[in-house]
């Protein structure tokens, strides 16, 4: 009976976490939508800069001038009720944790989120003005470069995520190191592989220039390197002989 007891408790728990937090996500959304087009625009200033005098993005589907901005409407309301949000699951999960696994979580979620947002600001502010030149310089000549809105959304989307999670790279380190799956040495032992392995995702996840691709391979490594380095910070026994 008490087992049932609390199951429902949390059952109660999580529905009201996850009607705050949803409740939230609306007034922003509300908040921003007024604004939906403008969002659209800043979201395409990267490309439309390097787009030939005259060049402007087009719209292939019949209800794409709509959606579209709605979508990065929804994409900023989430990214701006985001600290709220995980707010609303640390909350949740913190009762059932720990003194010590308390004062670990927390920092790293922080962590995780900053760098997620960093990832996302280093493609939009110094990948996108790079591999939209590159896309509008290599274009044959007379042929006009007219993207449609739709596909750069989608193009975008998934550079944010590929930077956002390369950008988790230390918080990923730090939990290994912290969980004793690996340790220190063994990561300092494995960096050319980790090298070679950031260029290799540097191929796969952008455009086919170099620049774009060292520009995810090098962080990539660094954030790799600085991962070592908190991780050795914070446990100094497993960092002693390396």
């Amino acid at each position: 009976m008490a087992t049932s007891e609390t199951l429902i408790a949390h059952l109660l728990e999580l529905r009201s976490r996850l009607l705050h937090s949803t409740v939230a996500l609306l007034l922003v959304f509300l908040c921003l939508f007024p604004w939906a087009a403008e969002l659209y625009t800043l979201l395409a200033q990267p490309l439309l800069e390097k787009l030939p005098k005259g060049g402007q993005m087009i719209a292939t589907g019949v209800t794409t001038p709509f959606f579209v901005p709605i979508k990065v409407a929804m994409m900023a309301a989430f990214l701006v009720s985001l600290p709220y949000l995980l707010w609303q699951m640390w909350r949740f999960v913190a009762p059932g944790l720990y003194a010590h696994e308390k004062r670990l979580v927390w920092p790293l979620v922080s962590a995780s989120t900053l760098l997620f947002f960093s990832g996302m600001a280093f493609a939009y502010f110094a990948v996108f003005p790079v591999v939209f030149g590159f896309i509008t310089g290599v274009a044959p000549q007379g042929v006009a470069v007219m993207t449609d809105i739709d596909e750069y959304l989608s193009f975008v989307i998934g550079m944010f995520m590929a930077f956002g999670i390369t950008f988790q790279v230390p918080v990923a380190v730090i939990v290994l190191v912290r969980m004793g799956v690996v340790s220190v040495e063994k990561l300092r032992e494995i960096r050319s592989y980790v090298v070679v392995g950031a260029f290799i995702v540097g191929a796969v996840f952008t455009p086919p220039d170099v620049v774009s691709q060292f520009m995810l391979a090098i962080p990539l490594w660094l954030l790799y390197e600085a991962g070592i380095v908190v991780a050795a910070w914070t446990m100094p026994s497993a960092g002693s002989s390396g």
